[in-house]
């Protein structure tokens, strides 16, 4: 049996983590056992369902590297691959039902007879959970009376405005597609038992079903748009790469079974199976999700690196076309955790103009001896006349050695003078890329306006 598995979003509002996560789950389940992802759009919501939001979830699918075999843009045999455009399919499996006696009509509806015995889910991950779903929908909480009362248990599958439910469509669409595994969230799994009683209605076998785990917030609940990290497009926008955060959303859910907690795309999806997925909730922690990108930043080649950093060095006005970029980039891997972060880390080495941290500058200028010390500095490094990293580190340690001092102490103040900040990528590199003159400069410009 060739696997084939399904993400069906609705186009509603933007990709979130959630969706993402199911998507990635699916991607890595057809790609590990070489089946088919299909990609197929619930847009039967016309009112809320948006061209733009489809667009939004489509680029972010394709951001995060998850390819799709079928589905919008690429068609295949079974599409069209718009619930929207599949009326006359829904149509014809109804037609199934009535003409066994499985559906009745009532005040417009269309309902289908759920059988009164117990049904049986047995969900790879969650194990087996039995209902009986002429039980389960027994009564109803009536918000008038503020009482339960006796509820119709059988399932709408049709309303009044001709428009058909998700159960029911839901299951039409798997049988007419082919889906062998149903991987999706467990806040699915109750409505499990009614799609199983519609396969059994119309005589085909189900499909293997897995529910993972839930996402939670920090917080423990389920985590909504307006959570920080919820949205996939604003990882793109804050200097994620995709990679990364397909390695971390694989880990919110999913364990390699060993310590390793960092993987490319491609070793997920040769590792990846439901037997690694955890039965118990996950939590998000942002601050986990951005060190997982700052390992993956580490590993990048320099041409990658530079690639994905060139849009953030435009923005911050930085020219891409400077030759110091690489070895810039170099520093700025080991400190930044995002691509957004990188700028910063390095815009010292190519402002025109140093800005000066008031709190760093005062740590420098309350120091006793300090002038004493900057002169020594701007003197030592003068006299550099190879400027590499080894030369520069001995001028620093001439100068101290001038002045009866130990190297440390002369670091903070050419640190702050030369970069205006007592943070920022590793100080001896910085003043190599800045050059012999333009440090000097800078040292003196400094002493000239603080001391």
């Amino acid at each position: 049996m060739k696997v084939r598995t399904r993400f069906a979003p609705s186009p509603t509002g933007f990709l979130h983590i959630g969706g993402a996560r199911t998507a990635l789950y699916n991607w890595l389940y057809a790609r590990h056992h070489g089946g088919s992802f299909v990609l197929r759009v619930e847009d039967t919501d016309a009112e809320r369902s948006t061209k733009d939001s489809m667009e939004v979830i489509l680029d972010g699918l394709r951001w995060l590297g998850l390819e799709w075999d079928e589905g919008p843009g690429i068609g295949g045999e079974f599409g069209p691959y718009n619930q929207s455009e599949r009326g006359s399919i829904y149509d014809r499996y109804l037609a199934k039902l009535e003409e066994s006696g499985h559906v009745y009509e009532d005040h417009g509806a269309i309902r289908f007879r759920v059988p009164d015995k117990d049904i049986s889910v047995e969900d790879r991950i969650c194990g087996t959970v039995t209902t009986n779903l002429k039980e389960q929908g027994s009564t109803r909480f009536d918000p008038e009376t503020k009482k339960e009362v006796p509820a119709n248990p059988d399932i709408v599958i049709k309303r009044p405005n001709g428009g058909y439910i998700f159960h029911f469509v839901n299951v039409v669409d798997d049988i007419e597609m082919g889906i062998t595994h149903v991987i999706r969230g467990e806040d699915h799994l109750s409505n499990t038992p009614k799609h199983l009683a519609l396969y059994e209605a119309l005589g085909v076998d189900p499909p293997v079903f897995a529910h993972i785990p839930l996402n939670l917030n920090p917080s423990g609940t389920k985590m909504s748009k307006r959570d920080q990290g919820s949205l996939i497009h604003e990882y793109q926008a804050d200097g994620f790469i995709a990679d990364a955060v397909n390695n971390y959303m694989a880990l919110l859910g999913w364990s390699g079974k060993d310590d390793q907690e960092i993987f490319t795309l491609a070793e997920l999806k040769e590792r990846f199976e439901l037997e690694g997925i955890n039965k118990s909730n996950s939590k998000f922690d942002y601050a986990k999700c951005c060190w997982v990108n700052g390992e993956h930043l580490k590993q990048l080649s320099a041409a990658e690196l530079q690639a994905l950093a060139n849009p953030f060095l435009k923005a911050s006005g930085i020219s891409i076309e400077d030759s110091r970029i690489p070895p810039a980039l170099e520093l700025a891997r080991e400190r930044a955790q995002l691509l957004s972060e990188i700028p910063a880390v390095i815009a010292t080495i190519f402002a025109i103009e140093v800005h000066y941290d008031p709190a760093s500058v005062e740590k420098v200028v309350s120091r006793e001896g300090v002038k004493e010390v900057l002169q020594a500095l701007t003197t030592g490094l003068k006299s550099v006349e190879n400027w590499s990293e080894a030369d520069i580190k001995s001028g620093i340690a001439d100068a101290a050695s001038g002045i009866g001092s130990k190297m440390g102490a002369l670091m903070l103040p050419c640190r702050v003078g030369a970069m205006g900040s007592t943070s920022g990528a590793d100080l001896v590199p910085v003043l190599q890329l800045l050059g012999k003159d333009e440090t000097v400069r800078r040292l003196e410009a400094f002493s000239e306006s603080y001391l």
